[in-house]
């Protein structure tokens, strides 16, 4: 196992009161903690996003969409499909995550130029524990007061559609190009309840499992080779190293971990 090295990013709208375990630097406000990927599972990111200002409204393509526009030979990245785990919200937090009906191109583009795409979108009221799976194409937006975890394919090819005014470059041919208008797929979102195993996220790209306790043989079936292991409670082990809730690490596989019997954690492999 290996501990992953961590990256803290400094955003303008970060937080400088992380929730535990973390503890922002005096005088930072801390948007984005990475933890780098490992040569094992290098095509998965994890990371934790504290807001504390809305972000922008953006979309992300498929594999085969950056494949196709030349980005992936241009930047070394390919699409992007993620998934959202809140771990704290402030009163009146949301997500905004697909669209409230149909929407074409062309509406979405007047949108996007005026700011109404704001409105156009779903905005989820979220607490602890909703779970959001968000595919390629989808246009979403992090509201203000939340904190969470994602899970995504490792690539940083975002496409903003609008961003409150902020003198940040938009994308619109790329993202309308590549957005679909519509609502997200109920299933693609859920809440997680506080106890017990369940299944985060079964697709293409990823699979993901909040555990807890001591995994069972269907935990053990799905997890065959290397994954990435994130403690929520309890500490996870592996000879003399330990994880904690605020660590992220890499293993070749279960059996190589000492997994805390009255503990949580997520566990995250590549298809």
């Amino acid at each position: 196992m290996t501990k992953l090295p961590i990256r803290t990013v400094e955003k303008p709208w970060g937080k400088d009161v992380l929730p535990a375990p973390f503890t922002a630097p005096e005088g930072q406000r801390i948007g984005e903690i990475w933890f780098e990927p490992p040569t094992d599972v290098p095509s998965l990111l994890i990371k934790y996003i504290f807001t504390s200002e809305k972000l922008s409204v953006q979309v992300h393509p498929s594999d085969e969409q950056a494949a196709a526009s030349g980005e992936t030979e241009a930047t070394g990245y390919g699409g992007k499909e993620e998934c959202w785990l809140v771990i704290d919200a402030e009163p009146g937090a949301t997500l905004g995550v697909g669209f409230t009906g149909d929407v074409d191109a062309d509406t979405m583009r007047k949108a996007a130029l005026d700011g109404s795409i704001e409105d156009m979108l779903v905005w989820h009221p979220v607490k602890a524990g909703d779970f959001f799976y968000i595919p390629a194409n989808t246009v979403h937006a992090i509201g203000a007061g939340v904190s969470l975890i994602e899970i995504q394919q490792n690539s940083d090819i975002t496409y903003r559609l609008y961003d409150y005014g902020r003198p940040r470059e938009l994308h619109l041919d790329k993202g309308i190009a590549v957005s679909k208008g519509e609502v997200l797929a109920p299933a693609l979102h859920k809440h997680i309840p506080d106890h017990g195993t369940v299944e985060l996220a079964s697709g293409k790209y990823f699979t993901a499992h909040r555990v807890e306790g001591v995994p069972d043989a269907a935990i053990r079936s799905a997890y065959p080779g290397p994954l990435l292991v994130i403690p929520r409670q309890g500490e996870v082990r592996l000879g003399g190293e330990v994880l904690r809730p605020g660590d992220c690490a890499s293993a070749p596989g279960l059996d190589a971990l000492t997994l805390p019997a009255d503990g949580q954690y997520i566990l995250v492999r590549a298809a």
